[in-house]
């Protein structure tokens, strides 16, 4: 299969991204603000949801490189930072707008966690930097909670 490369410059376009990190996870030490470039980047396993037929044969997950431009600051809540081992299973990407084209962006995770990420401007990429492997395990959600 050939690799995922997205690029989001506005809301819709993240909101794809989105969909495509659905249940990604990484550890904490995965996940870094890089303040002299203004970048924010982490390397994440996501599962390959444009694969996933409800067989188990077709389920995978892959490495993936995420990062944002732009970012003038990082806030986290709920993450236990001195835990580099620590494992975050994000859950969605979203963008609160601010004074155009500023806003923030939100991961949420599972658990509650959040990283909160102010940007002068929306710009992401995600990208597949390895080969997938095959998993038996596809992520789901109890939506009664």
């Amino acid at each position: 299969m050939k690799p995922l490369h997205l690029n989001a410059f506005d809301v819709e376009d993240l909101t794809v991204l989105s969909a495509q990190l659905q249940d990604a996870v990484g550890m904490v030490a995965d996940f870094a603000y890089l303040p002299a470039t203004r970048r924010f980047a982490a390397v994440v396993n996501r599962f390959r949801w444009e694969m996933a037929d409800g067989k188990r044969k077709n389920q995978e997950r892959v490495r993936a490189g995420l990062h944002f431009e732009n970012v003038l600051s990082v806030k986290a809540r709920n993450i236990v930072q001195d835990r580099a081992d620590g494992i975050l299973s994000l859950l969605s990407v979203q963008f609160e707008e601010g004074e155009a084209p500023s806003g923030t962006l939100v991961m949420t995770f599972s658990g509650d966690g959040e990283i909160r990420l102010e940007v002068e401007a929306l710009e992401a990429q995600l990208q597949d930097i390895t080969e997938g492997w095959k998993t038996d395990n596809q992520p789901s959600h109890n939506l009664d909670d």
